[in-house]
């Protein structure tokens, strides 16, 4: 049976440390290159007026050879190739919609890092392109796909703190460097396009469709002109209440709590556990208080397999679009909140 053979766009650090990896655990896929954008190319990505760097060469070069992979010398080549079945998009959030579109036109599949896009549109057209041409666009928020999630709604479906009452998410680090997209507005950047999106697709998976938003703070990030930190709430029909917080000037933390009638369930590194750590899910009823162990699990690795099924099974497809939509419909109402 031929696999499935993926290409990515630049050498980004998200793909050497997380994504490169988790693909070679794969065998069902074979990492077939990197394309390094020309400089026609390279002038979406770098600006005049921004501090942003440019993609460097020799990064791609150096994971080209360690992997023994063919380097691409332009995005177009990568895309156009034949030998190439889906594309792997981790540029700035701004981009992702003119290179979706190139990769969808020429038939390959997707898997792009969050946000899709930075608009309704844009991620309504993207959908529709995919939907025509029947291919798969996936969104990666690949925590959905840890051990830790799925041990979470376990909890949940056996009522072990019975009916829920609120959830608490809160996802944020420290300031980056000064070059990162995350400052660059017409980049995508901002912390409710980065951090807060997590914490609103956690709030999705968890109140459900009839999720809304009620509130959005967003508060500006001195010197930039994207927010740097922010809160936002939200409801279900079944009375299931969100509160969410984030930020890109923060001390880091990375948790989950969610609080029941009949007790509290509280886990740390939700969105972010590496391959190698072990969560442990505090649940707290009464005076008492267990732990129970997750395990190890790899979310990149999970999120190429849920990927791979939508390439196999239009239903999981069809579901993914459905989820890619509803997730920045959130996203771009968290904006018109906060306006």
């Amino acid at each position: 049976m031929k696999k499935t053979c993926i290409g990515i766009l630049t050498a980004s650090d998200i793909a050497k440390r997380r994504f490169i990896p988790a693909l070679l655990k794969y065998d069902e896929f074979e990492f077939a290159g990197i394309g390094f954008a020309t400089d026609e190319e390279r002038n979406l990505i770098v600006h005049s007026d921004s501090k942003v760097s440019a993609d460097k060469k020799h990064r791609a070069e150096e994971l080209c050879a360690q992997y023994g992979v063919k380097l691409y010398e332009s995005f177009m080549s990568i895309i156009g190739a034949p030998e190439i079945d889906a594309i792997y998009i981790s540029l700035p959030p701004a981009l992702h919609y003119h290179w979706c579109m190139e990769a969808l036109k020429a038939g390959k599949h997707i898997l792009v890092e969050k946000p899709l896009a930075t608009s309704i549109e844009e991620c309504e057209y993207i959908i529709k392109l995919a939907g025509k041409k029947r291919l798969v666009v996936a969104e990666n928020y690949g925590f959905i796909y840890h051990n830790q999630m799925r041990v979470i709604n376990e909890l949940i479906s056996s009522r072990e703190i019975g009916e829920l009452r609120l959830l608490r998410a809160a996802f944020g680090f420290p300031r980056r460097s000064e070059d990162d997209f995350r400052y660059v507005k017409k980049l995508g950047g901002g912390a409710l396009l980065d951090c807060g999106g997590y914490t609103i697709r956690l709030a999705g998976e968890l109140l459900g469709e009839s999720m809304r938003l009620t509130d959005a703070i967003l508060f500006p990030l001195e010197g930039h002109d994207v927010d740097g930190h922010g809160y936002v709430s939200a409801v279900n029909d079944h009375g299931l209440a969100a509160q969410l917080s984030f930020g890109m000037d923060n001390q880091y933390k990375c948790e989950l709590e969610i609080w029941g009638e009949k007790g509290i369930i509280y886990t740390d590194r939700i969105f972010t556990a590496p391959p190698e750590y072990e969560p442990k899910i505090r649940v707290m009823q009464g005076m008492e208080t267990r732990m129970i162990e997750a395990g190890a699990d790899d979310q990149f690795l999970g999120m190429i397999r849920a990927f791979d099924s939508g390439i196999k099974d239009e239903r999981i497809r069809i579901d993914m679009y459905d989820r890619i939509s509803d997730q920045n419909r959130r996203l771009m109402k968290a904006f018109e909140l906060n306006a």
